[in-house]
């Protein structure tokens, strides 16, 4: 057990995802967290035990470890009322858009991570990038990477890559749940019931991530065992490829992270 305790500053749904996921890998301890609204906390507090209070304060002031899970915009507030009381300790900020510099210079004694989770956090499923300021220690780097994957996998890359893991994972099951729903509504449309049409396309898309996964396959290996001389599978791959479906979703994800340059930006 680290020595370390756990602060969360905003509790929504990142934060309850986050501190379940924590508690699950017995990371958790004696965590701590802050809403202004106390009624927000009742999630976090039913489903991972984690104390709550109104006070940011108190949290800087009582935990060694803490996550900044407010809005972008609501960072510079809360800034100003804990950067007293946050020297020496971690600060991991997942709010999208607010760069390491920012929060160095908000906080020039504390030591800065910056994670880009995703949504699937909420079902431990999370793929998240990290990138830690230039005052986090090797161990220190360890410490919050063992955290992250307990609540799926987190990769560190340096801070300029988190525009595109942005890109890719932050965004990404948005696309993936629309591809999803264009699968569900084909097969509708083919007489397969709605209820069964939908668990077959979520299990068919789950099972191929596992088997590429355990496989240890690339996609084009997949796509050629699947792909038998002359059969229904060629014959759809003719269609999605000469509407050069590649190069859509290229476009979408190099839409999606020049956004998220955009937002650091401004």
């Amino acid at each position: 057990m680290h020595n370390r305790r756990i602060g969360f500053i905003g509790s929504g749904n990142m934060a309850t995802a986050l501190a379940v996921a924590f508690k699950g890998a017995g990371l958790l301890g004696n965590a701590i967290a802050s809403d202004k609204d106390f009624r927000k906390g009742a999630a976090i507090r039913e489903k991972a035990g984690v104390l709550i209070t109104t006070d940011n304060g108190k949290v800087a002031k009582e935990t060694d470890a803490i996550f900044l899970c407010v809005k972008p915009q609501d960072i510079p507030p809360v800034m100003d009322e804990i950067r007293k009381d946050v020297k020496g300790k971690l600060i991991i900020s997942i709010a999208a858009g607010v760069s390491i510099k920012k929060l160095e210079q908000g906080l020039p004694r504390a030591k800065i991570i910056r994670v880009m989770p995703n949504t699937p956090c909420v079902v431990g499923e999370m793929a998240a990038g990290f990138s830690l300021g230039k005052k986090v220690n090797g161990e220190e780097g360890k410490f919050v990477k063992n955290l992250l994957n307990a609540a799926g996998k987190a990769y560190a890359v340096p801070e300029e890559l988190l525009d595109a893991v942005t890109a890719v994972s932050g965004s990404g099951p948005a696309f993936f749940a629309y591809l999803y729903g264009c699968f569900i509504r084909a097969g509708i449309k083919q007489g397969l019931p709605e209820k069964i049409c939908r668990d077959l396309v979520l299990q068919t898309a789950k099972g191929t991530a596992v088997l590429l996964e355990k496989a240890g396959m690339t996609p084009e290996q997949l796509i050629e065992m699947v792909s038998s001389p002359k059969g229904t599978t060629v014959e759809g791959r003719k269609v999605i490829e000469n509407a050069r479906v590649e190069n859509i979703i290229n476009r979408a994800v190099a839409r999606a992270k020049q956004r998220s340059e955009e937002l650091r930006k401004a």
